[in-house]
C-alpha cells in the first residue's frame, strides 16, 4: 500500500494526492492518514509545496464526500421510514426512531460534519446522514472543507516534519480509528439490547 501510494504521487504530483483522497472517502481501506503524510514528507524533500498539497488534500476528501451524499438524498427521509416501518422490526428499528436520528442530526449536523471529518472510522460515513437529513449542499461543503482542511493539514504538517518517518502516523492513527470503531460497535449493541428489553416489557 506504501509503495503505491508513493508511485501514484510520484507520477501524477498534485494530481495524484488529489485522485488518492477522492478514493479514500469511497474506499476506506485506503487511509488518509497515510496518502497526506507521505505527501508532506514529498513536500519536505522539495518535490512538492506543502500548501499545494494541504489544498489538493482538502478538495479530494471533500469531493469525496458527495458520492453518499447524493445517495443520501435520493434515498431519503420519507423512504427509510417507511422501509423500518415494514421491515425494520427485527432490527428494532421504526419510523419513528429514524425521524428522531433525522431530527437530531438536524439540529447537531454541522458539528457532526465539521468535527467527524477529523475523525478516522466514520469521516467518510457521515456523508450518508447528512444527505439524508437534506442538509443544504452549501453548508455540508463548507462544513466538509473546514474539517477536511484541519485534518489535511495536520496530516500533510505531520509527514513534513517526520520526513523519512512518515510513516509512523499511520501507525498511531491507524489503532485509532479500530478503538473509535470498536467504541461505536458496542454502543450500537448496547441500543441494540435496550430497545429489545423495552420491547420485551408489557404494557
Amino acid at each position: 500500500m506504501v509503495e503505491w501510494v508513493q508511485g501514484l504521487m510520484d507520477s501524477l504530483g498534485y494530481v495524484g494526492i488529489l485522485l488518492l483522497m477522492v478514493l479514500e472517502n469511497l474506499f476506506p481501506p485506503i487511509p488518509s492518514e497515510l496518502i497526506m503524510p507521505s505527501a508532506g514528507f514529498a513536500a519536505a524533500r522539495g518535490d512538492l509545496n506543502l500548501i499545494v498539497v494541504i489544498l489538493m488534500g482538502t478538495l479530494g476528501s471533500v469531493v469525496g464526500t458527495l458520492p453518499l451524499y447524493y445517495i443520501g438524498r435520493a434515498f431519503g427521509e420519507d423512504r427509510l421510514v417507511e422501509w423500518a416501518d415494514k421491515h425494520g422490526k427485527w432490527l428494532t428499528l421504526s419510523g419513528k426512531d429514524i425521524k428522531k436520528a433525522d431530527d437530531w442530526f438536524d439540529r447537531h449536523g454541522t458539528k457532526a460534519v465539521l468535527f467527524g471529518r477529523m475523525v478516522p472510522g466514520i469521516r467518510s460515513l457521515l456523508s450518508l446522514p447528512a444527505g439524508m437529513s437534506e442538509m443544504p449542499l452549501p453548508k455540508f461543503l463548507l462544513y466538509s472543507a473546514i474539517g477536511s482542511g484541519l485534518w489535511a493539514s495536520a496530516l500533510a504538517g505531520a509527514g513534513y516534519l517526520l520526513g523519512d518517518n512518515y510513516e509512523q502516523v499511520e501507525q498511531y492513527v491507524g489503532p485509532a480509528s479500530k478503538v473509535i470503531l470498536a467504541v461505536l460497535a458496542v454502543a450500537a449493541v448496547m441500543w441494540f439490547v435496550r430497545r429489545r428489553r423495552e420491547q420485551a416489557q408489557p404494557g
